[in-house]
């Protein structure tokens, strides 16, 4: 198995879905999940994208068994390293006539683009109707072509796309496809500069690497045929990898892109990704406060389930169950809030001390530093259910360190008035005199004095809650006292009355 991006820019959410349905397929059947940098594109190379590609599969818990960064017995594994090696099979397909060296310059194809526009046609093609009517090895004589080839002259090397030939392959995800090989232009095979297109290099390196499946997004559907003709043409179709062409995962306009996470404030990368370029920065599922375990979980069911109500998996329940026989071949839909849904469950399900490296870094991005790492899982243990993301937690956790810096005193003071001012003072003078300092001592005491004082415990709670926390939100208020120890929580008490 392969994933073969191009260092182009940021992983997006169904190119990480390529990446698990194939490491999902490989772990399952003892194969090796091999990560190839498909950088031939040299014009579309952006500087740190490779290293943000294998930074987002260490994240997500997919590294490969090969790669640029994990030898192998297949490298190298930039094509770009591998560029001498393209040329022999291209001069191969030429000699044997199903390739053509074309010479035509950028102004010959944009005058032939221009001269053969038809109303039919607004967007002519080199193809089969157009290649006898350029500049190319099939018009010219054999002695002027080798001429050029001496001369150095700037080529492509194009495929001779056949006429009326049905091309046809077996998708393990959509069954049997087909294609009219008259409607397919004569592709670039190899490029000017030496060197070649993805359509050459994917066949060439799947071959060579000895690829036994390949998967990848139904993009490259239209693709198949001209790479079906190249495997048929070098190495036999009996040596083909088994194809699997994934749907699309859907976002409210349609494909899932960038401008609907812009638009609808959802990330549609894996991880943050800053363009060199532009220096516009796209927020990821990781910096948004996404566990990896919730997002290759939530991954997963956007096409793909095991035919059970379960929806919550673990990396190894999920190589277990996966097979490509329930892959979907309809778009998925994302849905963020669903997507949010999985965090919460997997924070819930996860352990305080696994939790606790994540809630520190954020905790000190905030400028709240715990130096008490008992404590910190203590109260991560007592909030962690009422996390949907990671970042939850600085509002959650924050006032069981620090002073809350506001108080919420519009949600006390409609109610408020003498008898329940004076609830307070004696809560004060009881909760000084106390030699136990516990939960159950301190929610009895209190509805204690409110029995006394003719006043319901629930009238007094919520400003009791947001004396302690600043606002209507945080675990048992008399769990929060407890933590927060005697003097914080009497010292927090007076301040709220002195301002009410």
């Amino acid at each position: 198995m392969r994933f073969a991006p191009s260092p182009t820019g940021g992983l997006h959410l169904g190119g990480v879905r390529t990446v698990l349905y194939n490491y999902l397929f490989a772990k399952k059947y003892g194969g090796d999940f091999i990560v190839r940098i498909e950088d031939t594109d040299q014009t579309r190379f952006v500087s740190g994208a490779e290293e943000y590609i294998f930074d987002t599969l260490k994240w997500c818990g997919l590294e490969p068994d090969e790669s640029v960064q994990h030898g192998g017995s297949f490298g190298p594994y930039r094509q770009s390293e591998r560029k001498e090696t393209y040329r022999k099979y291209a001069e191969q397909l030429v000699k044997e006539g199903f390739a053509y060296y074309a010479f035509d310059t950028p102004e010959e194809l944009e005058k032939m683009r221009h001269d053969y526009k038809m109303e039919h046609n607004p967007s002519p093609q080199y193809d089969h109707t157009i290649r006898m009517k350029m500049r190319n090895s099939l018009t010219l004589s054999a002695e002027e072509t080798q001429s050029l080839l001496a001369e150095g002259t700037r080529h492509v090397v194009r495929i001779k796309m056949p006429e009326h030939e049905t091309v046809t392959f077996t998708d393990m995800i959509r069954g049997e496809v087909s294609f009219d090989t008259s409607l397919v232009d004569d592709k670039v095979l190899l490029k000017a500069d030496g060197m070649p297109t993805y359509h050459l290099a994917v066949v060439v390196d799947d071959y060579l690497m000895q690829i036994s499946h390949a998967f990848r997004g139904e993009e490259w559907l239209p693709s198949a045929p001209v790479h079906i003709l190249l495997w048929k043409y070098l190495f036999g179709l009996e040596n083909m990898p088994y194809w699997a062409h994934f749907p699309l995962i859907l976002g409210p306009s349609g494909k899932l892109s960038k401008r609907d996470g812009a638009k609808y404030g959802f990330p549609v990368f894996a991880m943050n990704w800053a363009d060199p370029n532009t220096g516009d920065l796209t927020e990821g599922f990781k910096e948004k406060g996404f566990l990896p375990e919730a997002f290759i979980n939530l991954l997963a069911l956007l096409g793909w389930n095991d035919g059970s109500e379960q929806e919550v998996f673990y990396k190894g329940e999920l190589i277990e169950k996966f097979s490509m026989e329930r892959v979907h071949s309809a778009g998925a839909k994302f849905d963020y809030e669903k997507a949010k849904w999985f965090n919460h469950e997997w924070i819930k399900r996860s352990d305080a001390g696994y939790l606790k490296p994540e809630v520190r870094i954020l905790l000190e991005k905030s400028n709240i530093i715990v130096t008490d790492d008992r404590l910190l899982e203590k109260v991560i243990g007592l909030i962690k259910d009422r996390c949907t993301l990671l970042t939850d937690f600085v509002q959650q956790s924050s006032f069981f360190f620090n002073t809350p810096g506001s108080i919420d005193l519009d949600a006390i003071k409609p109610k408020w008035n003498e008898a329940r001012q004076m609830f307070f003072v004696e809560l004060i003078r009881n909760y000084q005199l106390s030699p136990d300092w516990h939960t159950h001592t301190l929610e009895n005491n209190f509805k204690e004095i409110a029995a006394a004082n003719d006043l319901k415990p629930g009238d007094l709670m919520l400003p009791f809650r947001i004396m302690l926390v600043g606002g209507k939100f945080g675990p048992g208020v008399f769990e929060i006292a407890a933590i927060i120890g005697k003097d914080e929580t009497i010292k927090r008490i007076e301040h709220t009355l002195s301002i009410l």
